[in-house]
């Protein structure tokens, strides 16, 4: 067994921080070093974001985003599409499309994806306010942003099956090829969704 070389307080930020997706116990010890040694530069500046993070962030009522109003800023926008919705499984991938900025619509954050082998049923996901939000708002695109895997595509399948019953088009995002990516290092699937979604040129 290992002994302890920092106290409690050390310990416990190296642990806390070893939580964070992508940091391993060692990246851990690095990153609490790092900020131990910045303390004044660091340490303090995050804490206090940490804190008013924890004091004001809200989950908006409207789309499921996080901002620190409600509707969030995204929603109280009134430059937006209001004719297109675009679905997510995450918040991390709403900002991710607003980051490409290459259309200005609403979003609806479902939470999560379908996954029976993990428990996840439609009822734990936003399905139920995406629905009456697309009929309420007379939405006439829902784009459905979601990951390219069986979980995604399973929500897809089970939102459309959803929507059927109103006047709404649904689209996809395209797979493929990504830019600048070269078909040698690309995998087989990707390969074939790129085939099959093939566009004039």
């Amino acid at each position: 067994m290992a002994e302890r070389v920092a106290g409690p307080e050390i310990e416990r930020l190296i642990q806390l921080l070893a939580r964070l997706p992508g940091l391993g116990p060692r990246s851990a010890r690095r990153a609490a070093l790092h900020l131990i040694r910045k303390r004044e530069e660091l340490l303090g500046p995050l804490a206090d974001a940490l804190q008013a993070a924890r004091e004001k962030i809200l989950t908006c009522t409207v789309c499921g985003n996080v901002d620190t109003c409600d509707p969030c800023t995204v929603c109280g926008d009134d430059r937006r599409d209001r004719d297109t919705l675009v679905v997510v499984e995450t918040v991390a991938d709403l900002w991710a499309l607003e980051r490409a900025a290459a259309l200005r619509a609403r979003y609806h954050v479902l939470g999560g994806a379908l996954s029976p082998l993990d428990g996840v049923g439609p009822k734990d996901l936003n399905l139920a306010s995406l629905v009456d939000r697309v009929e309420a708002d007379r939405v006439k695109e829902v784009i459905l942003a979601v990951n390219a895997t069986v979980d995604g595509q399973t929500t897809a399948h089970y939102i459309t099956d959803l929507l059927a019953h109103l006047n709404v088009k649904t689209t996809r995002l395209a797979h493929g090829v990504p830019v600048g990516g070269e078909l040698d290092y690309l995998d087989e699937g990707t390969l074939a969704a790129a085939i099959r979604s093939r566009t004039d040129f």
